[in-house]
Order: C-alpha cells, then structure tokens, then sequence
C-alpha cells in the first residue's frame, strides 16, 4: 500500500520536531522544505538516519525545491518568523501574511489535492490567508491551535487538581490569542465536572495562565517560542487525517454560518479524517460562553480587515 506524503514547510523547530514524530509514529514519508540551503536536507538526513535506532522505516527527504512536495497528501505549512519577546502574536501579521501566501500558492501547484495545514501566527489570520491564496474548500484548510491550547489547559487542570492529565477532558475555543476561550463547563476529571474538585479562584487563574501559555515560554526561552507542544499538537492532526480516525479535535476552521459567524477562521471542535475537516461540532452555549466566543472572534476578524485594508490579502 502506497504511504501518506506528508509536506513540512519550514524546518526549524516546529518544523524539525514535527517531522521527528511523524517518523517515530510511522505516519507517511516525509518531505521537510525550507528556503534555507542545506537546513532541510541535514536535519531530514539527521531523521532519516535515527530510523535503524528507532525501528521506523520511511522516507525522510530535505528540499530547497517545492517540485519535491509533489502530490502530497498533507501540506503542513510552519514558516514565518517566530516571535520574541515584547511581540505579540498581531505583530506578525505583515510578514507572515506575505511569507504564508507565498508558500502556499507553491504547494498548491505541486499538491492541489492536499489537506493544509497552518500552524504559522498569528495562526486564525494565517489560516484566512491560506484559504485565499489556496482556492481550496474549508474543508481542506485547518489551523492548528485549539489542540495546542488545549493541551496547556489540561496541562494546567492536572497540575493544579494533582490528578493524571489523561483523566482531563475539556476543550479551548476561540481564537489563538489573549482573547481564547477555555470551555470550563465542558471541562471534567474523571467524569466529575471541574467546578467539584477545583476553586472558582483556582479555574480562573488556569484560564488566565491558558491564554498566555505561549508568551510564558517566549518569555523564558528569550530567543525563540514553544515548538514540543505545538508538534505533537500537529502531529495528532495529521494522523487523524491520514488514517482516517473522525477524532473530534479543536481546530481552526473556516465558519460557514455554525456559531452565527461566516467567513471567518474560529477555533472550534471539529471532526477531522481522510477529506480534512468533515464537520464542525456545534455546542449549545450559554450567553457568558456566547459572549466570549464574540470577543474572540471580533479580534480574528479585525486582524482580516486590516490585512485586507491594506492588501496584505
């Protein structure tokens, strides 16, 4: 049976370690592409020759040339400057819309099949941009940051309540930023609703700790930002989309009406399998819940109009 081709665009860290596990769990080949010569092709050669060690057995390519990343079946695109710190995640938006359009119109000529995936910030902004220079349905353009907000929140849940962190279920909505929603009514342990085992105090310093969970380790690591947490996050995303697995994760994607919203990029839970995103799952929510999700998505939304005001799109 013919494997998965997985397209990594970008090979620094995010990149690099979102490749690692790619390989490690056997996902599909893997074609690392970056504009920098030899950073690819060392680092995919470096990978590549960890697999008699590791038991993985795949192919593991570096390119400078997009003609490489032919019909792939997944496109993850990484690239842009990363931030520093004192810069917001909105302090990308030039750059990185400029650098996003870009690439994406490479792989789309050499993968017009591929699902996308945007992992580059500010990430909702990013993933309108991809859709518009891609022509694709929303179906085959997600962005990647619930799963990784997510993954601070259960993090922060399990720390705090001193419990497993794989007996904490819950989900982080809205836009990747200062203005996310963690879903604390949905959030359990054990089955036992967050609220009986934790503080009011306590769930809303997790919140607050949640929405700067990226900028806390800008702030330590000084020259560079997260990318463990942000690989593995990509890494589930893509393998439910190439084995097909339905998971229900939260992602970025493109609102067609769901939530009262159109045309704009919001983090929500969606079903992800073989065809990219297969359905948006849309919760009841209440008017706090409602309200929050607003703020958030008026600031995706301000983020597109002045990209588009200035014909960044």
């Amino acid at each position: 049976m013919k494997r998965p081709k997985i397209t990594i665009v970008g090979s620094g860290n995010v990149g690099a370690t979102s490749a690692h596990w790619i390989a490690s769990k056997e996902l599909g080949d893997v074609v690392l592409v970056d504009i920098a010569e030899g950073i690819p092709q060392g680092k995919a050669l470096d990978l590549l020759q960890s697999g008699p060690v590791e038991g993985f057995d795949l192919r593991i390519t570096g390119t400078n040339d997009y003609a490489d990343t032919e019909n792939s079946d997944v496109v993850v695109i990484t690239a842009g400057i990363p931030r520093k710190p004192g810069m917001s995640r909105d302090d990308l938006l030039k750059t990185n819309a400029k650098i996003v359009s870009e690439v994406t119109q490479k792989v789309c000529k050499a993968s017009p099949k591929a699902v996308l995936i945007v992992v580059s910030n500010p990430l909702d902004a990013m993933a309108y941009v991809c859709k518009k220079a891609s022509g694709f349905p929303r179906e085959r353009v997600i962005g990647m940051a619930g799963v990784l907000d997510t993954a601070r929140f259960k993090t922060f849940v399990a720390e705090a309540a001193n419990v497993s962190v794989e007996d904490v279920h819950g989900f982080v909505y809205g836009g990747h930023g200062d203005t996310m929603v963690p879903m604390t009514r949905f959030c359990s342990i054990g089955g036992a609703p967050l609220e009986a085992l934790l503080s009011k105090e306590k769930i809303d310093q997790i919140v607050e700790r949640t929405k700067n969970g990226g900028l806390e380790i800008v702030n330590f690591l000084k020259t560079g930002s997260a990318f463990y947490a942000p690989a593995a996050s990509v890494v589930a995303m893509v393998e439910s989309i190439v084995r097909d697995k339905k998971r229900v994760l939260p992602c970025a994607v493109e609102l067609n009406g769901e939530y009262g919203y159109k045309n704009l990029f919001v983090g929500v839970l969606a079903k992800l399998g073989s065809n990219g995103m297969e359905k948006v799952i849309e919760l009841d929510l209440n008017e706090s819940e409602k309200a929050m999700l607003k703020k958030s998505a008026d600031a995706v939304k301000g983020l597109v109009e002045t990209m588009e005001s200035q014909g960044m799109v």
